[in-house]
């Protein structure tokens, strides 16, 4: 089957995965979640991306009702479902509505990784929730972590395991994938052999007066401050520090001064600040809503 890349870090790719990997993938899953020909999943997902083709599969392989409902921001599910995978873009629909935790046994976040502040808002409002780590040559999902985990600790599928590289590079190791050992672009943190710590990517690491960020770290940081604005981290090439952290929000020029007094009043590392803001009228997203990590030197003239 072929599938592609979400093209959040760089052109879509074209990949070729296997029956065998993704029926593979979603027996694990299944297993986890405990699914069966019992079993109601909810699809509010696009088939053209790796998220929505497992789901399907899913159900596949299991028996499970596959409850198909339309591909938007805005949710509402009317019936009890007991898995429900869905994109950080999507949140704000369960956290508004939080009457369908009552319809809602298990919420899988993938895509891209949600703030402490989304996971207790849904945690609060009664949903479980996990976080997925995983990519497209993977078919889904090899690890999760526990929305209610503050450290957020990525645990194994069944079947698979984890080694890193010299320079701490996620290497995932699955027995039962035609991959078996795939060497990815991650930095993490190694707990164990079945689980880790991710620190964000080895690509995006910023170098600032000699000190490496991730910026997917500080994101993380900036979010308890910044809460309801739109951003990300990014960096531009500086005379004194080499490459000097650049925040990018959705927003006009007259708003830098208030994200900057956020982040100042904070208790943040003042070395881990912006030193540069970038306002946009639109952050940059891929077609399923992920924000493309465009570095401020490449944007286009609005």
């Amino acid at each position: 089957m072929l599938a592609h890349t979400s093209g959040s870090t760089g052109k879509p790719k074209e990949i070729r995965l296997l029956k065998a990997d993704m029926i593979a993938s979603a027996r694990a899953t299944n297993e986890f979640f405990c699914i069966d020909a019992a079993s109601v999943l909810a699809l509010v997902l696009s088939p053209d991306y790796i998220a929505g083709k497992m789901m399907i599969v899913r159900a596949l392989e299991s028996g499970a009702r596959l409850l198909e409902l339309p591909v938007s921001n805005k949710i509402e599910v009317k019936e009890p479902v007991d898995l429900i995978a869905i994109v950080p873009s999507q949140i704000e629909s369960l956290i508004e509505n939080d009457l369908q935790a009552n319809f809602i046994r298990n919420v899988l976040i993938g895509g891209a990784s949600p703030t402490k502040q989304q996971c207790e808002a849904l945690l609060s409002r009664g949903y479980k929730v996990y976080i997925s780590y995983g990519m497209t040559e993977t078919c889904s999902h090899v690890a999760l972590a526990d929305g209610a985990d503050a450290d957020r600790i990525f645990h194994a599928m069944p079947g698979i395991s984890f080694s890193t590289t010299a320079d701490g590079r996620l290497v995932v190791n699955g027995r039962e994938f035609s991959f078996n050992s795939l060497e990815t672009n991650d930095v993490v943190e190694l707990c164990s052999p079945t689980s880790f710590r991710w620190r964000g990517r080895a690509d995006g690491v910023i170098n600032s007066g000699g000190l490496k960020f991730f910026p997917e770290e500080l994101e993380a940081e900036y979010a308890a401050s910044l809460r309801g604005w739109n951003f990300y981290v990014s960096s531009v090439e500086d005379e004194i520090w080499g490459h000097a952290i650049a925040l990018v929000f959705e927003g006009g020029a007259a708003d830098e001064r208030v994200l900057r007094d956020l982040l100042r009043s904070s208790d943040i590392d003042k070395r881990k600040l912006p030193k540069r803001y970038y306002a946009i009228s639109h952050l940059p997203r891929t077609s399923n809503g992920k924000v493309k990590r465009i570095a401020p030197d490449d944007f286009a003239p609005e």
